[in-house]
């Protein structure tokens, strides 16, 4: 699997990813025509620059003068008029859909009432594209970025003066893992965010893989504490792990400490907690100041599910606070199979161990039903099953 880990200790915007990409070895030029094709007037080019001693990629857009404000639609057909590959056309579609979600939200709107300012300029019509085509052209399958600073301050939007990240911003990165970040400036943007919203599956440290190459895209200013840069580091899956028989993949890991609430209550809110797709939920006893008996809930979510995760927990245990950390972790290869015993077949979980070896568990469900309907011991049907 072709996987690309976008490093963004110093932020993310749409030229950035672009020269970061091109860096990794997309076509400038494939890059240019789909551009081109789109009769935007714009052209591209790129030079190689430093970032406090740091080589990077620098893409420098000439465009003409565009104070039109263009809507959803009318930037959808521009994309479809251009000559771009179905997939990189979708890519494009849906990073500029994204978008108009966020500000249709932010300002309380259809989305087909948003007229975009900033993001519907020519630049960043080309940065989007641009960033589908290169894509695109390195077939990335799978994509993980680091936590993301936003940095803090003010910016000047189309709407005035507003806080640093964004409104847009910061709705895009509605369950994405902020890095502290004390710089004065916007590290992260609009078209940056959208980008990371739709590409990026998982937020942690490097994933196992054979890096093949890295690439660096620069920003425009000149950071004090760090070099201004977006790094992507572009591979295959790890080898040695498709061996081994197991994957990796990051979880949101929460934990409160519960007192003073009823059992049922915790019933409830892992049932609720299951339902809105948790991973996994358990409870664990510990003991609290003032020698007071508590539970420790603990909820894995994926990073899609987290943000839908986290409002639960406060609302179903009237915890004051929450524990949250990115953690990585090892998934054996699994699979569900059917096997034929006595009882007809089984449903089980064939699992592959590191060394290569398989076992079966069979289902409890199915087990449960047949121990019943033939007045057997649980543990018989079980075994009985998973020696087949």
């Amino acid at each position: 699997m072709r996987v690309a880990y976008l490093d963004c200790s110093s932020g993310i915007s749409g030229d950035m990813t672009l020269a970061a990409l091109v860096d990794c070895g997309a076509n400038l030029a494939a890059v240019q025509a789909a551009v081109a094709s789109m009769d935007l007037g714009a052209t591209l080019s790129i030079s190689t620059v430093r970032k406090r001693g740091f080589r990077a990629r620098k893409l420098q857009i000439a465009a003409p003068e565009d104070p039109v404000h263009r809507d959803l639609d009318q930037i959808l057909e521009c994309i479809t008029r251009g000559s771009l590959s179905p997939n990189a056309r979708r890519i494009a579609i849906r990073i500029f859909e994204r978008l108009a979600r966020a500000e249709s939200g932010v300002h309380g709107i259809t989305i087909d009432q948003v007229h975009f300012h900033e993001v519907g300029a020519i630049d960043s019509i080309v940065d989007i594209v641009g960033c589908a085509v290169a894509w695109d052209e390195l077939a990335i399958q799978r994509a993980v970025a680091s936590p993301i600073p936003t940095g803090t301050g003010f910016v000047r939007i189309a709407h005035g003066h507003v806080a640093v990240p964004a409104p847009a911003t910061a709705e895009l990165l509605k369950g994405v893992p902020i890095a502290e970040c004390n710089v004065q400036a916007e590290l992260t943007t609009p078209t940056g965010a959208a980008i990371l919203a739709e590409l990026v599956s998982t937020y942690g440290p490097l994933p196992s893989m054979q890096i093949q190459c890295i690439g660096s895209g620069a920003g425009t200013r000149e950071l004090e504490d760090r070099p201004n840069l977006l790094r992507i580091f572009l591979g295959q899956a790890s080898e040695d792990s498709k061996v081994a028989g197991f994957a990796s993949d990051s979880v949101v890991v929460f934990e409160t400490n519960l007192d003073d609430i009823p059992g049922e209550q915790i019933g409830f809110a892992i049932e609720q907690l299951w339902a809105a797709g948790a991973l996994d939920v358990f409870t664990t006893s510990i003991q609290m100041k003032k020698n007071r008996p508590g539970t420790l809930l603990s909820v894995l979510a994926s990073p899609d599910t987290a943000q839908r995760i986290e409002p639960l927990i406060f609302e179903h245990t009237g915890t004051l606070g929450i524990r949250k950390s990115i953690q990585q972790r090892s998934i054996l290869e699994r699979q569900i199979v059917e096997v034929e015993s006595p009882w007809g077949k089984v449903p089980c979980k064939a699992v592959v161990y590191p060394d290569g070896s398989r076992c079966l568990s069979a289902e409890y469900e199915a087990c449960r039903k047949i121990a019943l309907e033939n007045g057997l011991k649980l543990s018989d049907v079980i075994r009985r099953i998973e020696s087949s």
